[in-house]
C-alpha cells in the first residue's frame, strides 16, 4: 500500500483526493493533506478522515507519507518538490512541472540525489481513445506524419482568475499555454516527436491578467511534419473542446471532447477488423466524476513504485514539454521563429514582479 499526501488543496486537488481518499486506486491510500489556507486543508481532511497540516515542514515530517502529490501553483512546484524529495518522499507533480527550465533540472537532480521517483501528471496520455491512437502510431498505420493540430477552446472568465492572486501571473502560473494547454502541447509532441522550431503569437483578450488568454502557434517537427496549436480560455459562454488531430499519409484520427476523450474521426487507408471495435468500444473515455485519465494515471504510479518500473512521464518527459512551452513564449516576446534547443532570453515564465 503506497501512502500518499496531498500538498495543496485547491481546485485541482478534488480529483486527486476523490481517487486516493475514496479508495478508487488499488494499492494507494490518502494519509495526509496540507494547505496554508486552513479551511481548504480542513475541508479535504475532514471528508476523508486524515490529518490536516498547514505547514509544509510539519506535513513532510509525517512519517506515514511515502509519496507527495504537489498540487500547488506552478511557480511553487520546484521548491515544494525539492523539499518533498529531501524528506525522502516520492514526488508526483501537477503540470507544468515548473515554469523555468533550470528549476526543472534542479527538481530532477534533487529526486535523483534522494533516490526517489519523480512523476509529472499528464493524465490525458491514459485516455482510452489516446491509447488506441498511440497503438496505431506505434504499429506504423499513419505512415509518414504530415500535420498535427491541438485545440484548447475553453472558458475561464474573470471570476476564475480572481479566485486566487497567483492565477494568470508570470511568476506562478503563466497563461493558457503554460496552464490549460500544457497537456495538449505534450500530446502533440508525444505523437509527432522532437520539435525543430516554433513561431507563436498571443493576446490577452477578455480578462485582466498578466499573461495571455489566447495563443496560436505553428511548429516544425524533426520528421518534417508541421504542427498547429490553437489555445484560448476566451470561449464564451462555456467550454467548447480540447482536441488532437493526427494526419498521416496512411490515415487520419481526430480525438476531441472536452479533454481529448472522444474519437471524432478514425479512418485508415488499410482498414483492419479491429477498427470497428475501436469505434464501437473505445471511442469515448469511460466517464467518471474523478476526471478522465487520473485514475489510470495513479494506477500507473502505484505500479511503477511497486515494480520499480520506469514512469511514462518522468522528469525528463516533463522537462521536454516545458522546453517547448518556453520556446513558444520566447517567440511571442520576440515576434520571431525560435529554434529548439534554445536558451530562454525574454520568456517571462517564472519571472517575479
Amino acid at each position: 500500500m503506497i501512502k500518499f499526501g496531498l500538498l495543496g488543496c485547491g481546485r485541482i486537488a478534488k480529483r486527486h483526493a476523490d481517487l486516493l481518499g475514496g479508495g478508487h486506486i488499488a494499492g494507494a491510500k490518502l494519509v495526509a493533506v496540507c494547505d496554508v489556507v486552513r479551511e481548504r486543508a480542513d475541508k479535504v481532511a475532514s471528508r476523508f478522515g486524515v490529518p490536516a497540516f498547514y505547514s509544509i515542514d510539519e506535513f513532510l515530517n509525517h512519517k506515514d507519507t511515502q509519496a507527495v502529490s504537489v498540487l500547488t501553483p506552478s511557480g511553487m512546484h520546484p521548491a515544494h518538490a525539492i523539499a518533498a524529495a529531501k524528506a525522502g518522499k516520492h514526488v508526483i507533480v501537477e503540470k507544468p512541472m515548473a515554469l523555468r527550465l533550470e528549476d526543472a533540472d534542479v527538481m530532477m537532480n534533487a529526486c535523483d540525489a534522494a533516490g526517489v521517483k519523480l512523476f509529472v501528471v499528464k493524465q490525458n496520455r491514459f485516455n482510452v481513445p489516446v491509447i488506441k491512437a498511440r497503438e496505431a502510431l506505434e504499429a506504423g498505420r499513419f505512415g509518414r506524419l504530415i500535420l498535427g493540430t491541438v485545440r484548447v477552446r475553453w472558458c475561464r472568465d474573470q471570476a476564475y482568475y480572481d479566485q486566487d492572486k497567483w492565477r494568470g501571473t508570470w511568476a506562478y502560473d503563466g497563461g493558457v499555454l503554460a496552464n490549460q494547454a500544457s497537456h495538449h502541447v505534450d500530446m502533440l509532441e508525444w505523437f509527432f516527436g522532437d520539435v525543430v522550431s516554433v513561431h507563436a503569437r498571443a493576446a490577452t483578450a477578455l480578462v485582466n491578467i498578466e499573461a495571455e488568454d489566447t495563443a496560436v502557434a505553428t511548429l516544425k517537427f524533426k520528421n518534417g511534419a508541421l504542427g498547429i496549436i490553437e489555445a484560448t480560455t476566451a470561449v464564451r459562454p462555456t467550454d467548447l473542446e480540447g482536441s488532437l488531430s493526427i494526419l498521416g499519409e496512411g490515415g487520419a484520427v481526430e480525438i476531441a471532447g472536452f479533454a481529448v476523450n472522444k474519437i471524432r474521426h478514425w479512418q485508415f487507408s488499410k482498414e483492419l477488423d479491429s477498427d470497428r471495435e475501436v469505434i464501437e468500444r473505445f471511442s469515448v473515455n469511460p466517464p467518471n466524476v474523478y476526471g478522465f485519465g487520473h485514475q489510470a494515471y495513479y494506477e500507473h504510479v502505484v505500479k511503477c513504485l511497486n515494480d520499480q518500473s520506469p514512469a511514462l512521464v518522468d522528469g525528463l518527459q516533463g522537462r521536454k514539454s516545458l522546453e517547448l512551452i518556453s520556446a513558444l513564449y520566447e517567440s511571442i516576446e520576440t515576434g520571431k521563429e525560435v529554434s529548439l534547443k534554445f536558451a530562454p532570453q525574454l520568456c517571462r515564465l517564472g519571472e517575479l514582479p
